[in-house]
């Protein structure tokens, strides 16, 4: 089984040196929905891009590990020794994290004109599984590749450099059965990389990245936000897929129980001044939103 586990996480704003996480503790499994809530300001989107390496933020104390269970790394060419299953993430770069199966989704995705929506899901892939198999390999493999890295890096008689390990032909059987998964039309990857896409069309997108990537913990920062009533049950389908088809852990930051509705969580997660300050079980969603985030406020102070 995967997990991300955050322990006293500590971070500020790199430039100012604001401080914003004040000792975050969470743990996040493979299969499992925790949703991550809380007022603005809490910290609750600091949290995801210090998961994933953004450097606007400085980690000034605690970890972030990631353990991965051995049926993630079964397709890597290499002996892994259990040790080599345990990652501590703020050691690595952004890609490095990704490639080992921490997914991002961003609250403003951005538009990228010129680049269709299925060469930069296969390049995005090809890119994950290449890094992957450069984290996993020994050391006398790495000083191999070194020695015989001279020259073209590909034969002409090769084909295209860019075909990468999923060529064309198969990445796109793998794109339509994943959009057939999230129930989206197949005419989506033609168009240009969120260019001209509604709020909907963008976060279902990030689903499709998230389904195409297949991560073992996917961070959804307010992937909810300015969503209909009929986009919000579409994403929720296929963040439901992630979920029931991949088994991938969700850790869904979100300011309302809206989306709660349709994709239930296993936890909740009250986001304070920097810290989670209480957990439960879905029943405290529909409280907060019932009663707002004063009350919880209000318990984390008496009791300190």
């Amino acid at each position: 089984m995967a997990t991300l586990e955050l322990e006293n996480l500590q971070a500020e704003v790199a430039d100012t040196g604001e401080e914003i996480l004040r000792g975050v503790d969470l743990e996040v499994k493979n299969g499992e929905i925790h949703a991550l809530m809380g007022p603005n300001g809490s910290g609750k989107s600091t949290t995801a891009k210090v998961i994933a390496g953004h450097p606007a933020y400085e980690v000034t104390g605690g970890s972030v590990t990631l353990t991965l269970s051995e049926a993630d790394v079964e397709d890597i060419d290499a002996d892994i020794d259990e040790a080599d299953l345990t990652w501590e993430l703020l050691d690595l770069e952004p890609n490095e994290r990704a490639a080992l199966g921490i997914f991002l989704g961003f609250q403003y995705p951005a538009e990228i004109e010129g680049v269709t929506m299925v060469n930069f899901l296969r390049q995005a892939l090809n890119a994950k599984l290449d890094e992957r198999e450069e984290l996993f390999e020994d050391e006398d493999d790495e000083e191999a590749e070194a020695e015989d890295d001279s020259g073209y890096d590909t034969s002409p008689m090769e084909g295209p450099a860019d075909d990468g390990d999923v060529g064309v032909a198969e990445f796109q059987q793998l794109l339509k059965e994943k959009m057939e998964l999230l129930d989206m039309d197949e005419k989506f990857a033609e168009r240009y990389l969120n260019a001209g896409f509604s709020g909907g069309e963008k976060k279902q997108n990030e689903v499709l990245q998230a389904a195409i990537l297949e991560p073992s913990i996917a961070v959804l920062d307010e992937i909810d936000s300015g969503l209909d009533i009929d986009r919000l049950q579409d994403v929720s389908k296929g963040i439901n897929a992630l979920r029931d088809e991949q088994d991938t852990g969700i850790l869904q930051i979100t300011h309302y129980q809206r989306i709660l509705d349709y994709v239930e969580p296993d936890h909740v997660h009250v986001m304070i001044d920097g810290k989670i300050a209480k957990s439960g079980g879905a029943e405290l969603a529909e409280e907060l939103e019932d009663k707002g985030y004063d009350w919880v406020r209000e318990e984390v102070y008496e009791a300190a």
